[in-house]
This record gives structure tokens, C-alpha cells and sequence, in this order.
């Protein structure tokens, strides 16, 4: 017993030794506060791929009731606002390539007398492909226009099976619903791989190192000290971005936030060992930093934040299993949106604990051969 607690007396003093080297500094608390909640902001007005403006431009040349009442359709679903009214088809390569209309609606001149006549009337419509997500939606947004028009035309042809849908978890699909949850564990994981990743590279720089090796303290007090503090401050950074998707933007929480922590806290765990495996082998700050660097980007475009893992080629889908952030964004919007539990966490914890189990003591391996 006496051991255990000169053990935890000892592991105290050094974590309080980290903490006080992150925090005492000014700018080093700014940094650790300021990019999770700006970044959090970002991304949650920024990065939208909903379906709110559309700008068009028209080219009719039937000039008819017809084209006139689907244009009336159009303009009033207050997603599509008319940017132009052409005069020539030689107009829409202009609008569309300097980015001033997403697509261009072309009514040929024998487009009202096509429909009377009982035939198919071509409506030709013109889109942006660089920005395929967003034009993707419209085309399909049009389609529909189109098919409610034809419906009232021919009413007797109107089949007798007709589709309504209905989204679960995110009732309106708005993209921040996706996003948002999805960066509790992102811009987390971020700030503590830095973080972790710094931290033998900086006492390295600093010349405190070496005064650590003299020390009675040995190589498992000197990790955990290194690890507790890290998965402390990436738990609040999730905390931050939590708050602000929850009280900002308004993105109800469906789950139970005892179960979110318990999922944050193997999460973070992970991505400490990590950290402390790049710090292991750095010999500066400029290494430990060009390391993570080198790391986020991959994670990033691997962990479904994006896109789905499944639309991954099978190389791909993989190599994410060694990506703790896929696991995270997983685990959160679960919990976060469908309300699930610990049981149903289970296929999400079990390889954040491996990689765990794999990469801290990895890291103790080689923070102990770089001690001795």
C-alpha cells in the first residue's frame, strides 16, 4: 500500500509538472481553446452541402403557358433564384463557367406544341459538374418539379404506387447534423496528437529532458504522465465542440452523454499512444510536427468524415482499420443521433482498445530505450 501511493504521489507530481508546462503559458492556453471553437464554427456554417441556393439561368424559347408555369414551379420552391435570362444558347457557357449560375434551363421552341401533341417534350438542363454534390441534388430537384408538372398534365397516367419518404436521425438532412458530431471527435484528435506528439520533443529542445533522466521516477510513471494530461485536455476540447453543436446550432443530442464520454475516453486513449509513439522516435518539435502532419491528413480522409467507408476502394476500406478516427466519428454519431448504448459501442471500442494495446506500449518500448 505504502508503494501504490508513493507510486500515485510521484504520478500526481508529474502530471501536475505537464499540466503546468501546457497551461501556464498564455498563448499556449489560448491555442488549446481558440482553433477547436473556431474550427467548430467553421465547419458548422462552412462546410454545407444542403440544398438552400441555387442560382439559374433560363433559356426560353418556347415562350409558352408551359414553360412559363414550370418556371413559376421553380422560382417558387425558394431554393432556385433566376441569375439571368438568356437570348442565345452561346450565353450559357459564360454563366456556368465564371460561376454565376450552378445550371441553365433550356425550353426548345416547339416545347408547347410537343406536349399538346401528346409527345415527349425535351427539357434540357445544363449543370456544373465541379460542384457535383450540390448538382446532383438540384438535377434531381428539377426532376421532381418535372414530375409533379407531367402528373397534373396526365393525371390518368399517374401510377397507383407513389413513394414518401421519411429520414430517421436527421429528419430535414441537414449536412451540419452529419458534421458537426462527426468533429467531436475530429478536431479532438487533432489538438491531442499535437499536443502528445510535442511532448518529449519539446523537454528534448528545452533541455529538461535530461534533468528528467535523473530523476527516481521511472519510464511507466514518465509515460502516464505524458498521457493523462493529453486525454484530460482532448476530453475538454470535445466538451467545446459538443457545446457548440448542442447549444449553438441546436442539434439535439439523442444519446446519453455518460455513454458519449466512455466512448471519448477509449478514443482519446488511443490517439495518445499514438501521439507518444511520434514523440518517442522525434528527436525535435520540427520532426514531432512534420510526423503528425504527415498523419492527420490520411486519418482524416479515411475516417467517413466526408465520405462513407463503404464508397472506399477495398484497399482503402482496410487501411481504415487502423484509423482510430473512424471509429470515433462512427461511435459519436451514433450515440449522438440513433441513442445507442454500450452494448451496441461494442464493434467501435473493441479496435480503439487494440490499437490502445498496441500503440501505448509501443511507445513505452521506445520512450524507454531513448531514456536509457
Amino acid at each position: 500500500m505504502t508503494s501504490l501511493l508513493a507510486f500515485l504521489y510521484r504520478l500526481i507530481n508529474l502530471c501536475r509538472k505537464e499540466l503546468l508546462a501546457v497551461l501556464k503559458d498564455p498563448s499556449s492556453r489560448v491555442i488549446l481553446i481558440t482553433p477547436a471553437l473556431v474550427q467548430s464554427f467553421l465547419f458548422g456554417y462552412a462546410a454545407n452541402f444542403d440544398l438552400i441556393n441555387v442560382p439559374y439561368a433560363v433559356l426560353d424559347q418556347s415562350n409558352t403557358a408551359h414553360s412559363r408555369a414550370l418556371l413559376t414551379r421553380v422560382d417558387g420552391t425558394g431554393v432556385f433564384h433566376r441569375v439571368a435570362t438568356l437570348h442565345g444558347s452561346d450565353e450559357i457557357a459564360g454563366l456556368i463557367g465564371n460561376g454565376k449560375a450552378l445550371l441553365a434551363l433550356h425550353f426548345p421552341p416547339d416545347f408547347e406544341e410537343r406536349l399538346n401533341g401528346g409527345d415527349p417534350a425535351p427539357l434540357q438542363l445544363i449543370v456544373d459538374g465541379r460542384n457535383s454534390a450540390t448538382a446532383n441534388a438540384a438535377v434531381g430537384y428539377v426532376n421532381a418539379i418535372a414530375g409533379s408538372y407531367n402528373a397534373e398534365l396526365n393525371p390518368q397516367t399517374q401510377l397507383p404506387v407513389q413513394v414518401e419518404s421519411r429520414a430517421w436521425y436527421n429528419p430535414n438532412l441537414e449536412t451540419r447534423w452529419i458534421i458537426m458530431p462527426a468533429m467531436i471527435a475530429a478536431l479532438s484528435m487533432i489538438q491531442t496528437l499535437m499536443l502528445t506528439a510535442l511532448s518529449v520533443a519539446r523537454e528534448r529542445e528545452q533541455g529538461t529532458f535530461d534533468q528528467l533522466l535523473v530523476t527516481p521516477h521511472t519510464p511507466l510513471e514518465i509515460l502516464l504522465s505524458k498521457a493523462l494530461p493529453s486525454i484530460l485536455i482532448g476530453l475538454v476540447q470535445s466538451s467545446l465542440v459538443l457545446i457548440v453543436a448542442r447549444f449553438w446550432f441546436g442539434i439535439p443530442m439523442a444519446g446519453s452523454p455518460l455513454t458519449l464520454y466512455a466512448g471519448l475516453l477509449m478514443f482519446t486513449i488511443a490517439c495518445v499512444g499514438i501521439g507518444l509513439s511520434i514523440s518517442a522516435v522525434s528527436a525535435n518539435m520540427h520532426q514531432a510536427m512534420l510526423y503528425t502532419f504527415v498523419l492527420i491528413m490520411p486519418m482524416m480522409l479515411l475516417s467517413g468524415l466526408a465520405t462513407p467507408v463503404a464508397n472506399m476502394p477495398d484497399a482503402m476500406q482496410i487501411a481504415t482499420y487502423a484509423n482510430p478516427l473512424r471509429f470515433g466519428i462512427h461511435m459519436v454519431r451514433r450515440v449522438y443521433l440513433e441513442n445507442i448504448g454500450l452494448a451496441d459501442m461494442v464493434p467501435d471500442l473493441i479496435p480503439l482498445l487494440v490499437m490502445a494495446l498496441v500503440t501505448l506500449p509501443l511507445a513505452a518500448w521506445l520512450f524507454r530505450h531513448r531514456l536509457v
